[in-house]
């Protein structure tokens, strides 16, 4: 019995020993609303236990088939859906104290991945102007604390008439996995994103 325990704690702090390992992410995506559907391409290049593990993802184009009556009438029926969208979970940024914790969150999440030569051009938009201007409500200051980066250059456009989602990055990440993981422990059981997920639940029930 002993032995089993000593087993399973020395492979529990190899494993905490691993995620503790930085990781080296270097990517560029992009994506786009075009006639026929939306297209995303990029790649990303991990490197991870100080370069012994090296892989690389192709992120492939994704073009819709419909033509583009039917592109249309896709952006029609979610627009009809938006009107929806304040009982899910959008209704969540309405709580001051959320919209500060997850502010928190990514102002955190953003000073762990020690970002480099980072560029993102982010255009999005709900469908529905009031849901749009809480959203930029959160999106609009991580923005802000991008300029504090000096090699990153940061732009995200609301649109508050039509849904879009348009979107450039590339950039270099070094990150440690298990500071991200406590990040994230922190912020899923931190009292107002306790009670956002209770609203959330309820709302979607």
């Amino acid at each position: 019995m002993g032995s089993a325990l000593l087993s399973v704690g020395l492979l529990l702090a190899l494993f905490l020993a691993l995620l503790g390992v930085p990781v080296a992410i270097a990517f560029r995506i992009s994506h786009g609303d075009g006639e026929t559907g939306a297209t995303t391409r990029g790649q990303v290049h991990f490197r991870w236990l100080f370069g012994l593990v090296r892989f690389r993802i192709a992120i492939p184009t994704k073009s819709g088939t419909e033509k583009k009556h039917g592109h249309q009438l896709h952006i029609k029926e979610r627009e009809q859906k938006s009107s929806g969208r304040s009982v899910g979970a959008f209704a969540i940024l309405r709580q001051s104290a959320f919209r500060h914790r997850a502010f928190r969150f990514l102002k955190d999440v953003f000073r762990a991945t020690h970002a480099r030569d980072l560029y993102l051009r982010l255009r999005i938009g709900l469908g529905d102007p009031a849901d749009t201007g809480r959203l930029w409500a959160l999106l609009g200051p991580v923005a802000g604390l991008a300029t504090n980066v000096s090699t990153a250059v940061v732009r995200i456009e609301p649109e508050f008439m039509d849904p879009v989602f348009e979107l450039e990055s590339q950039g270099k990440f070094r990150l440690i996995p298990l500071q991200f993981i406590a990040l994230a422990l922190a912020f899923a059981l931190s009292p107002p994103s306790l009670r956002a997920w209770r609203m959330m639940h309820r709302g979607g029930a």
